[in-house]
């Protein structure tokens, strides 16, 4: 299998199928060969390696060739490998986490959706309602959010709700209004998938397929979305550490499907001030240990819309990679999160601040803002 995205590319070597369950599933030492070695010298470690009974997972960088082992690594002579022709080192990985962890790949993924590249030096914007609930609910949105720099529209069509009396969503009509008013707005789609039985509905319309919090755990449905076609943003758990977030997105890496964004929206904490605690320094602790993009959302990391605007500013400060947030046309009568959605008008005002923060690391956003011929269907 080879996936390949901007900067890099992972193959699997040996037949590996990737199954976490298996007893000898364990990436426990990666080789990192040397800048510029020929591809001689990697067929030739990677020789000895699968004649040892070891299983490969291969990543090319733009400067280094990784190699993270699988399989039975006790046999193996660290300093026999070490000596050989383009080896740089050898080196045990003691996270459980592997294929998400920076050592195995120290370059950032980066995940290409036509012009849209998440993970790259762009900051991206997911932006749209909580759920679409008409159609002119959905194209007036769609129509706000892309005039005001957007480039992933955000709504739900099956919404995951505390009361089983609340709105739970459009299901498929929704989905339909979703991907009508993306393709309108030329606007990529991410929408959330809360069962087995809706990856490939979900595949049909969105382009990212979402994992909300109370799915962060949900074993199943992550080891079915490691063969989806479509990549994948796994939200961390509302009480969920940043070891077992990682092991969650390990799931669907595990099982080939390379394309996974993570998205920090707040933890449960004693503080009840605020619906969660958005976790800014997760961003950057993710960073460093992961090489998967993270984005934040800082609307149901706070759930008001007066703090959502100041979180959203932190948040690229702090390296995230692009921001999920909640809008709505007329938020006060918004079936679901209208408290923590933005006017349009505030959408546009945050656009505006997060465009001069974000060249202050090194970053960009969308620098010219659509006319506002769009505004209205």
């Amino acid at each position: 299998m080879i996936v390949d995205t901007t900067q890099s590319q992972t193959r699997h070597i040996s037949g590996a199928a990737a199954d976490p369950d298996a007893p000898a599933w364990r990436t426990t030492v990666i080789v990192v060969m040397e800048e510029g070695a020929p591809e001689s010298h990697i067929e030739h470690v990677t020789e000895y390696l699968v004649r040892n009974g070891v299983k490969i997972h291969r990543v090319d960088g733009t400067t280094r060739t990784v190699l993270g082992l699988i399989g039975d690594v006790t046999s193996l002579d660290r300093s026999l490998i070490e000596s050989f022709d383009g080896v740089y080192e050898v080196v045990k990985v003691s996270e459980p986490f592997k294929l998400a962890n920076r050592k195995f790949k120290p370059e950032g993924t980066v995940i290409q959706l036509d012009e849209v590249r998440i993970g790259g030096d762009e900051v991206i914007v997911m932006a749209g309602p909580c759920s679409a609930e008409n159609e002119e609910q959905v194209f007036s949105t769609a129509a706000a959010v892309k005039r005001a720099g957007a480039k992933i529209l955000r709504g739900g069509a099956f919404k995951p709700r505390s009361s089983p009396y609340s709105f739970q969503g459009l299901g498929e009509a929704g989905l339909r209004l979703l991907r009508t008013a993306a393709n309108e707005h030329n606007l990529k789609l991410i929408s959330e998938v809360m069962d087995v039985s809706q990856i490939d509905l979900l595949e049909k319309y969105a382009d990212i397929l979402q994992v909300g919090a109370r799915n962060m755990q949900n074993y199943t449905l992550l080891r079915e979305l490691g063969h989806a076609s479509k990549p994948v943003l796994l939200k961390r758990g509302i009480s969920a550490t940043i070891e077992e977030w990682l092991l969650s997105a390990e799931y669907i890496l595990a099982g080939g499907n390379r394309d996974v964004i993570l998205c920090e929206r707040g933890i449960r904490t004693f503080e009840s001030y605020l619906r969660n605690t958005l976790d800014i320094s997760a961003i950057p602790v993710v960073k460093k240990l992961s090489h998967l993009p993270i984005v934040a959302d800082p609307s149901h990391g706070t759930g008001r819309r007066d703090k959502v605007v100041p979180m959203a500013r932190a948040a690229i400060a702090a390296g995230a990679d692009g921001l999920l947030i909640e809008v709505h046309c007329d938020p006060d009568r918004a079936l679901s999160d209208g408290a923590q959605s933005l006017y349009p008008a505030q959408f546009d005002e945050l656009m505006a601040e997060i465009r001069n923060i974000a060249p202050a690391i090194g970053r960009s956003i969308c620098v010219e803002p659509v006319a506002r011929r769009g505004w209205a269907r």
